[in-house]
């Protein structure tokens, strides 16, 4: 199922902070991580990926790091930074208060109290 990009360009960030909650990753491996954990739904291309790293970047949500990998290849693994913790907790607040609206506003059954 595609949907609209605008609905996904807002999720987007969640979701990437989430992922970085629980270790830091590189970005090809936060497009296979989130992809693989949404079942296809969510998948960011690099022309997407990209900009949203540098963006959460810029606003010091996460932290960029160059290491060398196993491979002996330099990439950049980004980890979430306690500012990046106090937005990602808001975020998700506000999320399960969407979803708990978006599931009583879709329930054709339930009178107005």
């Amino acid at each position: 199922m595609r949907f609209e990009r605008e609905l996904l360009k807002g999720l987007a960030p969640t979701l990437v902070m989430e992922l970085l909650a629980s270790q830091a990753m590189y970005g090809y491996e936060l497009s296979e991580a989130l992809a693989k954990r949404s079942n296809g739904i969510f998948n960011l291309g690099k022309g997407t990926l990209y900009p949203l790293l540098y963006n959460l970047e810029a606003k010091r949500l996460i932290a960029g790091a160059w290491q060398t990998g196993s491979t002996g290849r330099e990439r950049k693994y980004y980890s979430l930074t306690g500012k990046g913790k106090r937005q990602l907790a808001k975020s998700l607040e506000q999320l399960e208060a969407l979803q708990k609206g978006l599931k009583l506003a879709l329930q054709p059954n339930l009178a107005p109290a």
